[in-house]
């Protein structure tokens, strides 16, 4: 996840209590999530928004070189330490909107619980088309905004409070459309983030390819 970049007390009591806020979710399935996922990754993968760092120990063989970014100073610290002794892992301190990497220089990109955070997702989009060589993948896992209508209205409703809460994020985000209409769909499925709040439980799982210039 990526917050807001300061290194204020509300972001390092963030930091903190990351973990402890997902265990249950993580066990009743955000784990194993992770795991289908990144497992895909393949060659050079950059990593946007790491936080603490769940998805470590779920990178295949396949994945050559792991960046794994992170803007926030206490997230990035705590990744740091769980990528400690991880090779090929390094971890780097910079927002998903400007990747320390040059143009069309990766395979894959990962995003989990991510773009429902930063502020604004089409310049992340637009990031990841740039960093992603031709045929590169986005791996996504996002929570998005709900097709249940009574469900959709209730995000709306409580979208600025649970802001505010989660450190920006935002669970009426209609994440999916956003990342359609920029990549090719490979594969999208639906699933639900189990044993978390209910604005935040429709879920979905895929796979992006870039599209040809022109």
């Amino acid at each position: 996840m990526t917050t807001p970049h300061g290194d204020g007390p509300w972001t390092r009591f963030g930091a903190v209590l990351y973990e402890p806020f997902l265990r249950r979710g993580e066990r009743l399935g955000m784990r194993d999530h992770r795991a289908e996922l990144v497992g895909r990754a393949r060659g050079r993968v950059v990593e946007i928004g790491a936080g603490t760092g769940l998805n470590v120990p779920h990178y295949p063989p396949a994945a050559e070189e792991v960046i794994l970014t992170e803007p926030v100073p206490a997230m990035f610290r705590r990744v740091r330490r769980r990528a400690a002794g991880h090779a090929p892992m390094r971890v780097v301190q910079a927002g998903a909107d400007a990747l320390p990497v040059a143009d069309g220089s990766v395979d894959t990109v990962v995003s989990t619980l991510v773009l429902c955070t930063v502020a604004e997702v089409e310049p992340v989009l637009a990031e990841i088309a740039r960093v992603l060589r031709p045929g590169g993948r986005l791996l996504f896992c996002e929570h998005v905004r709900a097709g249940d209508p009574k469900l959709a209205r209730r995000q709306t409703r409580y979208a600025g409070p649970w802001a505010v809460f989660a450190q920006g994020c935002r669970c009426d985000r209609d994440t999916l459309d956003l990342v359609t209409e920029r990549f090719d769909i490979e594969w999208v499925t639906d699933n639900q983030w189990r044993g978390m709040p209910s604005v935040v439980r429709p879920l979905v799982l895929g796979a992006a390819t870039t599209r040809p210039a022109g």
